[in-house]
């Protein structure tokens, strides 16, 4: 038996039709239906809860008036009824496969969230299927502190005015400042930002820095406030002019600070030196040798002068911040398992909003709640490394083969009647024994995987349903429909029991992270033909960093060395790349 869903069949949000000027509908087409049709089985349900209360009410009473006479007939009448209704686990609405999964996910997460605004929050735990490590008792406090002083120093509060105030009026009085800033500036795509997101974060944890984010209209309402009773979201009255144009040539970058000497790294002369209202750190792709600089103890002393550190970034640098000397001792309090990093941090910070939840959980229970397994396949083609779609494909059955993703197709016998057809039950849902989980750009592998188990059916008969959600063909950074999409795409990623991802995608980094998997990972072509090996396991769920020739020569403390070296190795998909391992 097969299942497939065309990726033709969903909804694309920004295409206009002849009854709706702009199609304001469920992300898939048929959820709509779908929840018709659940909202009248919860009726029936809640009416059967009734009834059953009166029947065990009577059993109760003629098993206490009427002795063991009347008891069978009680029974029988009330299993009667039980099986009418489904079974009392039936009755309300049937829960994803987590159920039962700690809410506050160990205590990183602080209670007191108002549901309703953040359905995310309480409800995602229920739908992962790992959560392979507990947070260590020293990183929950750092995070309640963290929480107290965004609290305290956040927009709206008489601290954070009266440090605008000094920057805005260009004041280098940083002595006294009471609160201290970091101000992430959204750049490249969604998964990148995430990941950069997410670095940003653990950097502020170990600067004691308060994390304010400079939200564009294409990465607003994708997530929802992460802290308590407070903002992350950088008022739009910041004095700092032109944020947008901020690049490795702005004067105010570190590196040309420096260069210009109006900063120094020098430890005894930047003990009389003041330093400048703000400073503009840019660590993305292409930051020169003077910008890498940031990674260097010295450098962390003096920058935590400045009360308000601008931060431009698109990389997972966390493995650069293990080379830092004033980190170390905090980074191993925090993360005894070094693995466990971006994953901790991605589900504390990361809580999609409220419509892009709505869009992962009717997908999810319309096609992919009641599969026994799912596996999520994501495959990216990046514009230097393409090969054909044919090639990408034999790719993916390749190290499905070598790694045993996919389930096996039965090439040697005629699929039997009536398993060839499309089968979705009476609810609209999906009910295969696995569901394989397409998530890309473009149709061809879904339509090609799609084909393979319509043709051979799996081997020993059990169901496959094929499904992919969105085939956007190009990537539109600049676009919120598009963003969220993908937030929602990485989302039902993160709830696969098995992962394959496409090897340097940050996409499929950050759904790893959240799933708490060590996902195979497809390796990327070199000169436009297929690698000889398709796909390696990767040895840690946490994400490479990409920083490529890293070539400073930082000054004062370092950290062991050998140390470092046992927990930092190449990456398997990048060889130029670094990743934490324990």
């Amino acid at each position: 038996m097969y299942i497939a869903v065309r990726a033709s069949d969903m909804i694309d949000h920004n295409k206009k039709t002849d009854d709706h000027p702009v199609a304001e509908v469920a992300w898939p087409v048929r959820a709509a239906a779908a929840a018709r049709r659940r909202e009248k089985k919860e009726k029936m349900g809640r009416a059967c809860v009734v009834l059953m209360v009166c029947v065990m009410a009577l059993l109760f009473l003629v098993l206490f008036f009427g002795g063991r006479t009347g008891a069978p007939a009680a029974w029988h009448n009330a299993a009667k009824l039980t099986a009418m209704c489904g079974g009392i686990a039936n009755v309300s609405r049937p829960r994803p496969s987590g159920a039962g999964a700690d809410e506050l996910f160990g205590g990183l997460l602080a209670p007191g969230y108002d549901r309703r605004a953040c359905r995310s929050r309480y409800e995602s735990p229920r739908y992962y299927k790992h959560s392979p490590f507990a947070a260590s008792p020293h990183l929950l406090q750092k995070l309640r502190d963290y929480e107290a002083r965004h609290k305290k120093c956040g927009p709206g509060t008489p601290q954070y005015a009266k440090s605008v105030d000094n920057l805005r009026s260009g004041s280098s009085n940083t002595e006294a400042a009471e609160c201290r800033y970091l101000v992430w500036l959204p750049y490249n795509g969604l998964g990148n930002r995430m990941l950069s997101l997410l670095s940003t974060f653990l950097y502020a944890l170990l600067t004691d820095r308060v994390l304010l984010v400079r939200n564009t209209d294409d990465f607003t309402d994708l997530f929802c406030e992460p802290f308590p009773d407070t903002t992350w979201s950088l008022p739009p009255d910041f004095p700092v002019a032109n944020m947008s144009q901020l690049g490795v040539q702005s004067d105010d970058s570190y590196g040309n600070l420096l260069r210009h000497g109006r900063i120094s790294n020098h430890l005894d002369r930047a003990a009389s030196q003041p330093v400048p209202p703000y400073v503009y750190a840019h660590l993305a792709h292409g930051l020169r040798v003077t910008d890498q600089l940031f990674y260097c103890n010295d450098d962390q002393i003096v920058l935590a002068k400045v009360t308000w550190l601008l931060l431009q970034n698109d990389l997972y640098f966390v493995p650069l911040l293990y080379g830092i000397a004033e980190f170390e001792d905090e980074l191993r309090r925090m993360f005894p398992a070094k693995e466990s990093v971006s994953h901790f941090l991605a589900r504390y910070l990361f809580h999609p909003s409220n419509s892009v939840w709505g869009m992962v959980t009717r997908y999810h229970r319309s096609y992919l709640a009641h599969a026994e397994e799912m596996i999520g396949v994501q495959v990216r083609m990046f514009p230097f490394a393409t090969i054909p779609a044919d090639d990408m494909y034999m790719q993916i059955l390749a190290c499905s083969r070598q790694e045993g993703i996919l389930p096996e197709i039965d090439d040697e016998h005629e699929p039997e009647p009536g398993n060839t057809t499309s089968a979705v039950d009476s609810e609209g849902a999906a009910s295969s024994n696995k569901a394989i989980l397409v998530v890309s750009l473009h149709a061809d592998y879904y339509e090609r995987i799609r084909w393979t188990y319509y043709k051979h059916g799996a081997k020993g008969g059990g169901g496959v349903g094929v499904f992919q959600p969105s085939h956007e063909e190009r990537q539109e950074r600049a676009q919120r429909s598009h963003n969220q999409k993908a937030l929602a795409e990485i989302y039902l990623l993160s709830f696969s029991g098995v992962l394959l991802t496409t090897g340097m995608s940050t996409f499929g980094y950050m759904s790893s992270s959240l799933a708490g998997l060590r996902s195979t990972m497809l390796m990327v072509a070199n000169n436009q033909t297929v690698p000889e090996t398709p796909c390696v396991r990767a040895v840690s769920m946490e994400p490479c960093s990409h920083l490529m020739n890293f070539k400073v020569k930082c000054k004062g403390k370092t950290v062991d060395k050998e140390e470092l070296a046992r927990h930092i190795k190449v990456c398997e998909d990048l060889p130029r790349g670094i990743k934490l391992v324990d």
